[in-house]
């Protein structure tokens, strides 16, 4: 595990200048993660999404390192392709057997967990390695906040309206770091922009393996949340501290609980501070509270008995 010291002595492989919004939790999980990374020789994909429009506005790119803009669902498609043919070339002796590459891909939810999730399962089933990390903002921010699989129970978005019809999204979220912990591979985690040392520890980790590797990182979108932009970080740490996101790690089949959450909060103090959320805060809509805080504690035990019984 890196010091902090370490860590920032470790190239800047995003650049400052991009045109991300301010308080946006894709760049810090971006920094995070490549800070982890260390000095090893690195490629990047990324989806199409709020990273991508906004870090390679033509002519300018802020990243500095061999970057390939994907298509919304093929950036673990393609990242696994490359990771293949350096793999490829290095048998046919045109690449020199010892040197070392690290691949990793980006994308957000809506290209991770939906329409990117058939290229992501077939990559790590597979076996490549390579690192895929999805910055989780909980809606298709770049297209206009429509919902996603991410989207939590309640939300307001632009395809999940509130009105007579419904009160904001009507589904639990997908529990998918489960869903890849599922495949087998060597390392999958849930982590969040809140916890640095938790998350570029988890980043390490990801990059040391021998195989594939899954990061689902918590990055609030100030634009989709309805929050200011200096709050990014603390409504990620409440949503530690009531149990919404549990801070997880699955390491060879072994579950663990990186986080510990001795007295979680009640899950209104993260909903409270978010636009997106106003509207449960009405008589009317009293029970809905009451269904969520139980989808909440329903996931919550199950992480728990997980990292009890395979940890």
């Amino acid at each position: 595990m890196a010091t902090l010291k370490e860590l920032t002595s470790n190239p800047e492989r995003l650049a400052g200048g991009h045109r991300l919004c301010a308080g946006c939790g894709a760049s810090i999980a971006v920094r995070q993660i490549l800070l982890a990374a260390g000095d090893t020789p690195l490629v990047a994909g990324c989806a199409t999404g709020c990273l991508e429009v906004s870090t390679t506005i033509y002519p300018y790119s802020s990243w500095r390192v061999p970057f390939i803009h994907n298509a919304f669902e093929n950036s673990a498609a393609t990242v696994s392709g490359v990771e293949a043919a350096f793999k490829g070339l290095q048998r046919a002796g045109k690449i020199p057997a010892n040197k070392k590459m690290k691949f990793v891909a980006f994308g957000g939810d809506g290209g991770t967990y939906d329409i990117g999730l058939q290229s992501l399962s077939g990559a790590m089933e597979r076996g490549h390695d390579m690192v895929y990390v999805c910055y989780d903002n909980g809606a298709y921010m770049n297209t206009g906040i429509q919902r996603s699989s991410a989207t939590p129970m309640g939300a307001w978005a632009t395809t999940s309206e509130v009105g007579k019809a419904q009160q904001g999204k009507q589904q639990r979220r997908k529990d998918l770091t489960s869903i890849m912990a599922a495949h087998g591979i060597p390392y999958a985690a849930q982590a969040s922009v809140s916890h640095w040392r938790d998350l570029t520890t988890k980043a390490e980790k990801a990059f040391a393996v021998e195989g594939p590797a899954f990061l689902n990182v918590l990055a609030p979108c100030p634009r989709g949340w309805r929050t200011a932009s200096n709050q990014a970080i603390a409504i990620a740490k409440l949503a530690v501290q009531t149990g919404f996101w549990p801070m997880f790690e699955v390491e060879d089949g072994v579950w663990r609980q990186t986080v510990k959450v001795p007295e979680r909060k009640p899950i209104e103090e993260f909903l409270k501070p978010q636009g997106r959320f106003k509207h449960l805060f009405t008589p009317e809509n009293a029970e809905f509270l009451v269904t969520i805080q139980a989808e909440v504690d329903k996931y919550w035990e199950y992480i728990q008995k997980r990292c009890a019984c395979e940890g």
